[in-house]
């Protein structure tokens, strides 16, 4: 009897030192993800000037997303953003963006999303946006990312701003 109980305990210690040191299993692709976030436009410029976020008015965005990864490198993603603007103590959604866009794996952490821009304002163009995952956890991630939006149309003049997005994605 003690040379079974000897082998089991073998037979355990193989098991778990195995399973200890086994790498997790490679990501299935295409992958899907989603997220949530808030943007906060900080400055545009234009021909007209320079215009900043508090200037008279709050504007802040609602970024949801869905990304389609079809490797660990390159990956779809469709995005809405609600915009609310809030001044002389009223607020209001004032602009929706359908942001779709390629996403670029740059490693580190690091996304390019290379996105479209199209808004009920009128207004069109492409925003390249930055994004670093700061806090990776097993079912989520926090992130940080800097847009750089740069729009056109609707008889105004051509603008390009910068802003800081935050938010969570799984």
């Amino acid at each position: 009897m003690g040379n079974c109980q000897y082998l089991f305990s073998v037979l355990c210690a193989i098991v778990f030192v195995g399973s200890a040191n086994a790498q997790a299993p490679a990501a299935v692709y295409p992958k899907i993800t989603g997220y949530v976030g808030v943007i906060h436009p900080i400055v545009s410029f234009s021909k007209e000037g320079t215009h900043t976020n508090f200037d008279g008015a709050y504007v802040g965005g609602l970024p949801t997303g869905i990304n389609i990864w079809k490797s660990s490198k390159i990956g779809f993603s469709f995005e809405v953003v609600p915009f609310i603007r809030a001044a002389d103590g009223a607020s209001k959604m004032n602009n929706f963006l359908f942001h779709p866009g390629l996403l670029v794996s740059l490693g580190h952490g690091f996304v390019l999303a290379n996105r479209l821009a199209f808004e009920t304002s009128g207004r069109y163009g492409v925003t390249p946006v930055l994004n670093k995952v700061i806090l990776k956890k097993k079912d989520y991630s926090y992130f940080i990312a800097l847009p750089v939006p740069a729009r056109f149309g609707n008889n105004q003049p051509a603008a390009v701003g910068v802003g800081f997005q935050f938010g969570i994605s799984f």
